[in-house]
């Protein structure tokens, strides 16, 4: 556990930064949809759909990867 190099505690936090700006993203799009400000069933689209897969996955990934540097630490 000693072994854990310094930028390991700087690269969790950068990445648990990122995830928070990503929740604040979709937060706020899911409220103009609320609103009617915007119409979700742009999302319907197929290319979109996967995209959205795509980014959903890699904000996955990042938060398991977070976790994981955050308890080894």
């Amino acid at each position: 556990m000693e072994n854990i190099p310094k930028g390991v505690g700087r690269a969790a936090a950068t990445i648990g930064g990122f995830l928070i700006f990503m929740g604040m993203i979709m937060l706020g799009i899911f409220a103009l949809a609320l609103f009617k400000i915007i119409d979700p069933n742009f999302l319907v689209k197929e290319e979109i759909q996967i995209t959205l897969m795509l980014a959903f996955l890699l904000i996955g990934i990042l938060d398991l990867l977070s976790g994981i540097i955050l308890l080894t630490r």
